[in-house]
């Protein structure tokens, strides 16, 4: 079974960046054009790689919470970090929406290209108090023009079924904002783990939660609720909660 499983993961891996490298190349060429037309060009990449794992690898997702999306009003999405497939699926999900990631990953090739062209929040962890007055003031200018913005509020991809230390960032992005923030969780590690290569078939859960109104929270209250969110729908919840001061 695993020699099948390893045999579909090279197919996908070989379709995936096949596929990077064309839109990444092609999609400098739409930087002639509107940010629009950048980031629905870039998002059919998102959109094939899906439907090539699912062909590929027999890995799908079914959504709950689907109905309490409203694609009128921008909001903050804090979603749960265990793969690069949640990367992919939250841009075919929800509407136009801004990454905050880490300005590293903006230097790897064709990758990093095809990243900058979705413009996103692109920080500098090192740069302490300085990158999270960027995150707040590049969040809020983001959702006031009307695109989403995530936030991995984990900071780096966790095992499924383990809680990572919830930052800040995010909960104080919220508090300033004043924007509707949703929380999502799933289950992606199990089919696409953390530094694995193989891709196992099933189907992934993704929950989303209804939109919160943080008036009168504090950033402590709001990542507490995010913890609560994300071990409520992992199947054998890790009850240790660790919170940023």
């Amino acid at each position: 079974m695993k020699v099948i499983w390893f045999l579909r993961s090279t197919v996908f891996a070989f379709g995936q960046g096949g596929a990077l490298v064309v839109f990444s190349v092609l999609g400098q060429f739409t930087r002639l054009f509107s940010f629009g037309t950048r980031y629905n060009f870039m998002r059919y990449w998102a959109r094939f790689c899906l439907i090539w794992l699912r062909w590929t690898c027999g890995v799908r997702y079914q959504l709950h919470g689907k109905e309490y999306i409203d694609p009128k009003q921008a909001g903050l999405i804090l979603a749960r970090h265990e793969s690069a497939w949640e990367t992919l699926a939250l841009q075919e999900i929800f509407p136009r929406q801004a990454y905050v990631l880490k300005k590293e990953l903006l230097k790897i090739p064709f990758f990093g290209w095809g990243m900058a062209l979705l413009n996103p929040i692109a920080i500098d962890r090192a740069a302490g108090r300085k990158a999270l007055t960027q995150l707040v003031s590049e969040g809020k200018s983001r959702l006031e023009q009307g695109d989403w913005v995530v936030i991995f509020p984990e900071g780096t991809r966790m095992p499924s079924q383990q809680l990572g230390k919830i930052h800040g960032g995010g909960a104080l992005l919220a508090t300033k904002a004043k924007a509707p923030v949703y929380f999502v969780a799933h289950n992606a590690g199990e089919h696409w783990a953390k530094n694995s290569f193989i891709k196992r078939p099933g189907v992934i859960d993704i929950y989303i939660s209804p939109p919160l109104d943080v008036t009168g929270m504090s950033a402590l209250e709001i990542n507490q609720k995010v913890a609560s969110w994300f071990t409520s729908h992992m199947k054998t919840p890790n009850t240790e909660v660790r919170l940023s001061e």
